[in-house]
């Protein structure tokens, strides 16, 4: 018999502040369930199995990302626009490392409102490039290295891959700043 008041949002919601936790590798139903003071069985009335949180938490994430990315470039063009959302990206990152890697996964097809939001975080993206004159292929090119360089420096820095004593602050802004050289040099772009 499920908790009462417990349903799929709730789930979802409480596996994501767990991952957040513990770690998006130690994400598991029966640690859920145990949060949740539940059955393990009784999860299943909510989530399909593992796999199926897993996509639920990642639909979850990737919207909060694009929330924040698009209102970090609402407004704003060219280098403005990459700093914004280059902050916004590092921000929620840092503030949610379990659930941050879930971002990550390509959006399950078959679920219109992650497939939604894994548009909009790139389409943040796409705005910024824009910006720089970069569209089509070529932005697909340049999306792709501006979200590795992202991702990179983010997943390096939460892992406590950085342990030279200098700001990673500092080194995240010198980062943005080559980016926004790169940027305004791309093949395809409007030159500056």
């Amino acid at each position: 018999m499920p908790r009462a008041g417990l349903n799929q949002q709730i789930v979802v919601r409480e596996a994501a502040r767990l991952a957040d936790e513990v770690g998006w590798p130690r994400l598991t139903l029966a640690a859920l369930a145990a949060r949740l003071g539940v059955a393990l069985p009784s999860l299943y009335k909510h989530v399909r199995n593992a796999d199926a949180l897993a996509q639920k938490v990642s639909a979850l994430a990737t919207a909060e990302l694009a929330a924040e990315l698009t209102t970090a470039a609402a407004g704003r063009a060219g280098t403005d626009a990459l700093r914004a959302v280059a902050a916004a990206y590092r921000s929620y990152a840092l503030r949610h490392p379990g659930r941050y890697p879930a971002t990550q996964q390509v959006p399950d097809p078959a679920d219109p409102e992650h497939v939604t939001a894994g548009e909009r975080a790139v389409g943040a993206i796409y705005a910024i490039l824009h910006g720089y004159g970069i569209t089509g292929d070529d932005a697909v090119d340049a999306a792709r290295g501006v979200r590795s360089a992202l991702h990179g420096f983010v997943s390096l820095e939460a892992a406590g891959g950085f342990g030279l004593p200098r700001d990673v602050g500092r080194s995240y802004d010198h980062l943005i700043e080559a980016l926004d050289v790169a940027l305004r040099s791309w093949p395809g772009g409007r030159p500056s």
